[in-house]
């Protein structure tokens, strides 16, 4: 419970109706949340303005309303709070009612197209293999110290997320490694949190249903970078050509890793296998057991990242060392001689690192079974360029259905092979049931050969016309093989 005016603190307030010298229970931005003494702010969504339940968060026990245009009809003993922007207003009270907790650890925010779930989870594993207190907020999930929390969303709301720092707090958590969507800057989530750096690990293809241009995408990514303070520091991907474009404007002192350029943070592969990679960070040789030339550039910037929040070089190094993969990031089973990897590569490029890593690592001789599909009620037009990766670079092909959503999982395939050029149609199936093309990739399968199943990653459903039906492509994978090999 906490004074509203003393919430307020920061907000930029246009105009005032009452007296705000009163006490408030919560901060609710759904008004089926309501209740007694609440705040309720109303926030203007993609689907929903939250003005239209003004009186319905009232009649439920709301005592005060923030919005961006007071209704016509005033109700007595209600106090009514005009802003510029409501979601910047409820990122700044969300803050201000749970103490500015983000003040008092250092938060570092990774955004960017793929390897926000990696960077993050493998920096919260760092720190407490290094004995440091540490959360996490990503896809996956979110962590206080060893304690998870299943994730909703890849980037939570202020409320949430600061609800969850202040916990962190309580726990004696002095950093936290949060993912920053590009969703989320767009709708102000990320408002009013004070960051220690931020890290930018790559841009391409995706979410163009929501940002409608690529370079609405870009300007997304780039507003967490001008926001960073002067204290922060701003960490960026050199080898991506928008890594600078990131620096433009920030305030924050500037820092650069990568592979191919002279940057301040440098790894260069000296072997790279399904055992993992042996590289070169920082003029030492290091074995870990992650896979693939993207995942040097996730080590990189992680190793970076602890760096640059002063932990020991040789102790990073030494911790970096033991860290196992993330879930659903090149995760790998071995059966009878087959080779199966889950992948939650969902963009072109991600699906193009996979692969790739994929065809470096194999002797020549093995076919690549590649499983992909694409999400329904989201970006169309990268589908065919997923099915057209797929195909250059594998030896057999499945499109399937990954999450249809609202839309016919059969239409997405159509909208896939349209990609597909005339000399591969004979390597390409389409199987709809994705766990029927799981199966099918397992039986065509010979000893040595490789299976991808891409898209779904770490995630434990399907999601079809609204209900998520349980789903995992690692146990159907594994269950498939096992009765197989019987």
């Amino acid at each position: 419970m906490k004074l509203l005016k003393d919430i307020l603190y920061k907000v930029r307030i246009d105009e005032l109706i009452g007296n705000t010298n009163i006490a408030i229970t919560n901060i609710v931005f759904d008004s089926r949340q309501v209740n007694k003494d609440s705040l309720f702010v109303a926030v203007r969504g993609t689907a929903v303005d939250g003005h239209e339940y003004i009186e319905k968060a009232i009649e439920s026990g709301a005592k005060a309303i923030i919005c961006e245009d007071v209704p016509e009809n005033i109700q007595e003993n209600i106090i009514y709070i005009a802003v510029k922007d409501s979601s910047e207003a409820l990122g700044q009270i969300a803050a201000n009612f749970y103490d500015n907790p983000s003040e008092k650890l250092k938060l570092v925010g990774v955004t960017g197209t793929n390897g926000k779930t990696t960077v993050t989870t493998l920096l919260h594993k760092l720190f407490l293999t290094m004995d440091k207190k540490a959360g996490l907020l990503s896809t996956v999930n979110i962590k206080i110290n060893n304690k998870i929390i299943p994730a909703t969303h890849t980037t939570p709301d202020p409320v949430t997320t600061n609800r969850i720092l202040s916990e962190m707090i309580e726990a004696g958590c002095k950093y936290c490694f949060m993912e920053v969507s590009s969703h989320a800057m767009v709708q102000n989530r990320t408002y009013g949190l004070q960051f220690a750096g931020g890290v930018f690990t790559n841009i391409t293809h995706d979410h163009l249903d929501y940002h409608k241009t690529f370079d609405d995408y870009i300007l997304a990514k780039k507003k967490f970078f001008d926001n960073l303070p002067s204290s922060a520091f701003a960490l960026v991907n050199q080898d991506d050509r928008h890594g600078f474009t990131m620096l433009h404007h920030t305030k924050a002192n500037q820092y650069s890793f990568g592979m191919k350029t002279d940057a301040d943070y440098k790894v260069r592969i000296l072997e790279n296998q399904f055992s993992g990679l042996l590289l070169q960070m920082d003029g030492h040789e290091i074995w870990t057991k992650l896979i693939g030339s993207f995942n040097a550039y996730n080590l990189v910037s992680v190793y970076a990242v602890a760096r640059l929040l002063d932990q020991d070089k040789m102790n990073t190094l030494t911790a970096l060392s033991t860290l196992n993969s993330v879930e659903g990031r090149f995760q790998y089973i071995k059966a009878d001689g087959i080779t199966a990897i889950v992948d939650y590569a969902h963009t072109p490029d991600a699906l193009k690192n996979v692969l790739s890593t994929i065809n470096d690592i194999r002797t020549g001789n093995e076919t690549v079974i590649a499983v992909v599909g694409c999400g329904g009620d989201r970006d169309k037009t990268k589908r065919p360029v997923m099915a057209e990766i797929a195909c250059e670079l594998s030896t057999k092909v499945i499109l399937t259905s990954d999450n249809p959503r609202t839309e016919d999982p059969d239409q997405i395939i159509k909208d896939m092979k349209e990609g597909v050029e005339p000399q591969h149609y004979k390597k390409v199936l389409s199987i709809t049931d994705r766990k029927e093309a799981i199966r099918t990739a397992c039986s065509l399968a010979d000893e040595g050969d490789i299976i991808l199943v891409a898209g779904k990653g770490h995630e434990k459903y399907q999601d079809i016309n609204g209900v998520k039906h349980p789903f995992d492509d690692l146990q159907v994978l594994s269950e498939t093989l096992q009765t197989n090999n019987k």
